[in-house]
């Protein structure tokens, strides 16, 4: 036995992408659920349904429409082309556009539960934390497309 055993240092593995088919078979999921979603909501069995939601929840229906059709446009352009500067500005809008739909939901609070059951205050507190971390993820993502867009193409085209 060698006493003189040297060991290299483990070096942090470089995050791969997925290939270019599983991103987009990816972006075809999410476009289908994304509908999905859609017609749960509008048409069958629609959000009338659900006993906790009021009348006013069609003041809050084309927020949360409109966030659901920016991520399903931006999936379906991701497609399409996926380059790292297009996939920034998509992530950036569709939570921005997220976070419209919940100061929305906030100011609108299209829900009514049992006045006994702490629902109100634990969704008031779900909808304050998805929108702080709706202005956090902007800043990330913002920051994110900036270094993108100053970073020089790499030999892939993304």
């Amino acid at each position: 036995m060698s006493a003189n055993l040297q060991t290299t240092p483990e070096l942090p593995a470089t995050r791969r992408r997925p290939s270019t088919a599983a991103r987009r078979f990816g972006y075809l999921i999410a476009i289908l659920v994304n509908a999905a979603i859609l017609y749960l909501i509008n048409v069958e069995p629609s959000w009338r349904v659900v006993p906790f939601l009021t009348s006013a929840t069609v003041a809050v229906l084309p927020w949360i429409n409109g966030s659901i059709i920016v991520g399903m446009a931006a999936n379906l352009v991701y497609l399409f082309t996926d380059q790292r500067w297009v996939r920034a500005a998509g992530d950036l809008a569709t939570t921005a556009v997220g976070l419209a739909a919940m100061f929305q939901l906030w100011i609108v609070f299209p829900f009514e539960f049992h006045p006994a059951a702490p629902w109100t205050l634990l969704t008031r507190i779900l909808i304050t934390l998805a929108i702080a971390g709706s202005a956090i993820a902007i800043v990330v993502q913002l920051i994110r497309f900036v270094q993108v867009l100053a970073r020089p193409p790499r030999h892939d085209g993304t």
